[in-house]
């Protein structure tokens, strides 16, 4: 008897348990439904990147930042300071110390930074991925400009500018991902689509306006009837522009940058830049941190996982690219 006493006490307290779980559920759920998705003050969100000083990040982080005040919750923002894998792998690792309630991060190099990001997800830390990706990780989605797309854009706008013939460089950053995926779209489009032009060499520029501007001067040195340069990123498209000038060449040899800081807008303005890749840079960091938020509170699963109800995370997110030109270059200038 006082066993069967016991089961049924047990029964009772599990049932109990159960009714207090869903209504606190229930009112979690119906307090959002009410007035929206709300975290607290004390969730923290990490923005991770490199080159921390790079004015092209602050429009991601002004799109982070709207993210969290549209949710109440903290955020911050951390990054190597150079171009520097074992630097941002440093950090990286001190922001998962640190366990926040999840991690946007642009991986300066799609191999070398996956054992980490496993390490934080493994650890039980949400990681998305914005602007340049590492696909070998457990990341959980990837929102960017679609590289390969948008060296396509450039070939063609590059084509259209040289009357679809004539000799080109390109200058990038080997090694990332996002780099590599334009110089491919820009290649593989001239290729197919312009054969009387031509990539004849593509350099480094390290992301430094003093190499891209050493390697332009060398690329035209070298091919004489050189007539236009793509830049995968903005200080090579601005190093270039000043090769083209110093070496009285600014007229015949158009340069396509890429991204809209100030120098860029500068140069496309006084025309020395024929034109560059405007990115949805807002749309990655808003973006980025409402991912984090809905797979913090379990509100959302990756897309592979199945048997489930709710809208399943897309693991790649094409946040867009617009031409710059002088026509509509002074859209682009911080108002």
């Amino acid at each position: 008897m006082k066993k069967m006493m016991l089961v049924y006490g047990a029964l009772i307290v599990a049932f109990l348990l159960y009714v207090f779980m869903y209504r606190l559920e229930d009112k979690r759920t119906s307090s959002w439904e009410e007035g929206g998705l709300h975290g607290s003050i004390g969730e923290s969100y990490v923005m991770v990147t490199f080159q921390s000083g790079m004015e092209y990040w602050k429009n991601i982080l002004k799109g982070f930042e709207d993210g969290g005040d549209a949710l109440g919750v903290t955020v911050d923002y951390r990054g190597a300071t150079q171009y520097d894998v074992k630097e941002q792998i440093t950090v990286l690792e001190q922001v998962i110390a640190k366990r926040p309630a999840g991690i946007a991060l642009s991986a300066i190099d799609s191999k070398a930074l996956t054992p980490t990001i496993n390490k934080a997800v493994d650890a039980g830390i949400p990681v998305v991925l914005f602007d340049a990706d590492a696909p070998d990780s457990k990341a959980y989605s990837f929102l960017a400009t679609n590289n390969y797309n948008a060296g396509a854009a450039a070939a063609d706008k590059m084509a259209e500018l040289l009357g679809r013939e004539g000799e080109v460089g390109i200058i990038t950053q080997t090694g990332q991902q996002n780099h590599d995926d334009r110089t491919a779209g820009f290649r593989e489009t001239l290729e197919k689509s312009y054969p009387a032009m031509s990539v004849v060499e593509i350099r480094e520029g390290k992301g430094d306006i003093i190499a891209s501007k050493e390697a332009a001067a060398r690329m035209m040195e070298k091919f004489p009837e050189l007539k236009g340069i793509f830049a995968t990123e903005a200080n090579g498209g601005a190093g270039a522009a000043d090769a083209a000038i110093a070496a009285g060449r600014a007229e015949d040899v158009r340069i396509i940058g890429f991204d809209t800081n100030k120098v860029t807008l500068d140069r496309i303005s006084d025309g020395s830049i024929s034109a560059t890749i405007a990115q949805g840079t807002w749309n990655m960091g808003y973006w980025s941190l409402q991912y984090l938020f809905h797979l913090h509170h379990g509100l959302t699963v990756p897309a592979p996982t199945l048997g489930n109800d709710v809208a399943p995370l897309p693991p790649r997110v094409d946040t867009g690219i617009t031409i710059v030109t002088q026509e509509n270059v002074k859209d682009y200038y911080a108002k």
